[in-house]
């Protein structure tokens, strides 16, 4: 599509929604933002767009005029997709897309797209350092926090491209087509957004749906739903396994990483050589090497980055021991299996900050997970009462109300002792109380240093 003289309504101003605009107003568009938060709400976003380009501001409203004007509307992922105004713009067949498919239509590059509920931004950043490690020019882009639209002008065709895909991205793409998909696993989670399991499983297993037969995807054998369901796809179908060994993909085998694309086995590094802590960590570095070898990095590359890759920040980032008891920042656990995974990668006694925006998940097995691990929880946000009481219900009482994240570390540490760990894993979204999940862990860290002192 051309985009000179069209008019372009970007729906949505975080980050992505900027980034959009930006690159279509640089394509010669006519572009329109909108926002249903006031622009006072919005003061930063606005201000950078004024300052940037020539646009037009629809601030505090549904954009029910301005979509009747537009010829395309380019989407964030935090807008839903059943809004009246999209349905009827479709009905009348103009084109409705996200910012990742713009960006997809303009990219020169190969890309590995990587979704999944969990584990989708570690094994994202993972595959990076291993297309850094093989000197290949790299862009890690997309969920990840930094807008695929904003760097796509400037990557080059021999370029390699890690995009982290959410399922909001998915619901809005038409042609994207990535080289390499992975699907990592798939658990219950933002059913306020896609209402069903049915739904959400079908906006993640979208990622594949464009793929051909020289496209790969790359899926979790020890996945309930991803080895039970029926794939519709035309790509290379590859596994990968913690507690399996495969005739092909990558698994561990005598505590080996074995990678297997058709060419033979390869041993990349022993298993616990893995720099980034616990089970689930190991399952996204199987991920990755095999994700990345189907785009041809060498054996080397995978071995150097899975040995010394530390993490991302804000999932089970150690930030500080004071008097013995060690504090972690998993504020990336904005589901109860994320959290759950992050309880199992602790080591001794926890005591355990949980709850947040309501995403209509259950918590029943979350708290199952506590075993003898988790002494006690400190709750707060939109959840925290939900949480207490299903705790409750199944026979946890060490249960704490607090208004802040301040106050919940205070808390933590008191009900602490030397030995204990205090785990930030909320197991829930952040919008009720913070931006998104990175303040969350910024305001957990900064809590945790005026602990200190």
């Amino acid at each position: 599509m051309k985009f000179t003289g069209k008019t372009a309504l970007v729906a949505g101003l975080a980050r992505s929604g900027v980034s959009a605009a930006k690159l279509l107003y640089r394509l010669g568009a006519r572009v329109i933002v909108n926002d249903i938060k006031k622009e006072a709400e919005l003061e930063d976003l606005v201000t950078d767009l004024k300052s940037s380009i020539d646009c037009e501001f629809v601030l505090g409203i549904q954009p029910d005029e301005a979509a009747e004007q537009a010829d395309l509307i380019v989407l964030s992922p935090g807008v839903p997709t059943d809004l009246p105004y999209i349905i009827k713009a479709r009905k009348s067949g103009k084109e409705v897309i996200g910012e990742i498919e713009l960006a997809y239509r303009l990219c020169k590059a190969s890309i590995a797209a990587i979704t999944g509920t969990n584990g989708k931004t570690t094994t994202t950043a993972l595959v990076g350092e291993i297309f850094k490690a093989a000197g290949l020019r790299t862009h890690v882009l997309g969920n990840i926090g930094v807008p695929f639209t904003g760097s796509v002008m400037d990557i080059l065709p021999t370029d390699a491209v890690s995009a982290e895909i959410s399922s909001y991205q998915l619901e809005t793409i038409d042609t994207f087509k990535p080289k390499v998909a992975v699907i990592l696993n798939i658990t219950e989670d933002h059913l306020n957004r896609h209402k069903t399991m049915e739904k959400y499983i079908e906006a993640k297993l979208s990622i594949a749906r464009n793929q051909d037969e020289d496209d790969s995807l790359v899926i979790n054998a020890d996945d309930k739903i991803l080895s039970e369901i029926s794939l519709d796809t035309k790509a290379r179908i590859f596994r990968f396994s913690r507690k399996q060994v495969l005739s092909a993909g990558a698994w561990v085998e005598d505590n080996e990483i074995i990678v297997d694309i058709g060419k033979g086995r390869v041993k990349i590094c022993e298993a616990d050589e893995v720099a980034i802590p616990g089970a689930h960590n190991l399952e996204n570095a199987l991920a990755a090497a095999l994700a990345a070898s189907l785009m041809g990095v060498r054996p080397e590359a995978v071995s150097t980055a899975l040995r010394t890759f530390p993490g991302v920040e804000h999932r089970i980032e150690k930030v500080d021991t004071i008097d013995g008891v060690t504090f972690y920042n998993d504020s990336k656990g904005t589901n109860p299996d994320a959290a759950i995974k992050a309880i199992e990668a602790m080591k001794g006694p926890t005591v355990l900050i949980a709850g947040g925006y309501d995403k209509h998940n259950t918590f029943d097995e979350f708290i199952q997970a506590f075993g003898d691990k988790v002494r006690a929880m400190v709750v707060l946000g939109e959840t925290a009462e939900k949480i207490a009481t299903t705790a409750k219900q199944m026979g946890f009482t060490e249960v704490y109300r607090v208004k802040s994240i301040e106050e919940a570390v205070n808390t933590a540490f008191k009900l602490s002792s030397p030995g204990y760990n205090v785990l930030l894993s909320p197991a829930c979204a952040s919008w009720d109380m913070f931006r998104d999940f990175e303040e969350r862990g910024r305001v957990f860290k900064e809590a945790v240093k005026a602990l200190r002192g």
